[in-house]
């Protein structure tokens, strides 16, 4: 009797978190499908015959939201593979290879999280502008292109395959690339995928830096663009949240065909 009134009990604690971290989403969908209506007077306002798309079509017709969404899928796009190839090179070595100094280059490497990320942004900022690359994808990608915890994470899951396995790649006559790509990487798909998604996630969703770095505003991701929109429709806020949900689709997708993965990924972080 008592385990079940603990399990009633925790099922209730849950549930309310989950309403609490759905509740937001679920009010900025409902005021992008209620066009002119208060979004602040719910849920007096939800009734069926108020639902509508002139949200999503008004945000289609301002801005060219597909430019936007081509533009976010470079950047995102670049930064992820350079994420997963940069970080992958670099914990390999920080996790299988003996090499005189390994433990000082990673105690030098995880020290680094500990610079406020303002004071890193300045320093990409002049970094960028030195280099000639202000106004430039590049001068956003490149800052974004390999980052610490990434870097942490895929060694995680370096740690976790057995020394034998590289072990029988030398006795077959494999090269130290060679063990590494066919026989290492593919048994650290899921760390590799927490990678892909958190990577994913903090660039399509970054509007600060891309703001800085380009003057252009036909260059801004779909974040940075989003913003202009609020700017210049600041009591439309039905127009706001329909933007702001047509960015977060692509990130659930990626989510939910990684999900599997990325579960296996985080629990083996932990372990690790």
């Amino acid at each position: 009797m008592k385990r079940n009134v603990k399990k009633i009990v925790l099922y209730l604690i849950l549930i309310g978190i989950s309403i609490l971290m759905v509740g937001p989403f679920v009010w900025l969908l409902l005021s992008s499908l209620l066009p002119n209506t208060n979004v602040y007077d719910f849920p007096n306002n939800v009734r069926l015959e108020n639902f509508s798309i002139s949200n999503f079509t008004g945000v289609f017709e301002f801005i060219d939201f597909g430019s936007f969404i081509l533009n976010t899928v470079l950047i995102s796009g670049s930064s992820v593979l350079l994420n997963a190839l940069l970080a992958s090179l670099t914990a390999y070595p920080l996790a299988k290879l003996n090499f005189k100094g390994k433990n000082l280059v990673f105690t030098i490497i995880i020290s680094a999280m500990i610079v406020p990320a303002t004071a890193a942004m300045v320093v990409n900022y002049l970094t960028i502008t030195k280099l000639g690359l202000g106004d430039t994808y590049l001068g956003v990608i490149l800052p974004t292109s390999v980052t610490i915890i990434n870097i942490f994470n895929m060694r995680q899951g370096f740690l976790s395959v057995p020394d034998s396995i590289r072990e029988s790649g030398k006795m077959d006559g494999a090269s130290e690339w060679k063990i590494f790509t066919a026989l290492v990487m593919p048994m650290v798909k899921p760390n590799l995928a927490v990678v892909i998604l958190f990577q994913f996630m903090a660039s399509w969703n970054d509007f600060l830096w891309p703001m800085i770095v380009l003057n252009d505003t036909g260059k801004y991701p779909l974040s940075a663009a989003l913003t202009m929109l609020n700017g210049q429709f600041a009591y439309n806020f039905g127009w706001v949240a329909a933007g702001t949900v047509l960015s977060i689709i692509p990130t659930l997708v990626i989510f939910v065909l990684t999900q599997d993965m990325f579960v296996d990924g985080v629990s083996g972080a932990n372990k690790g």
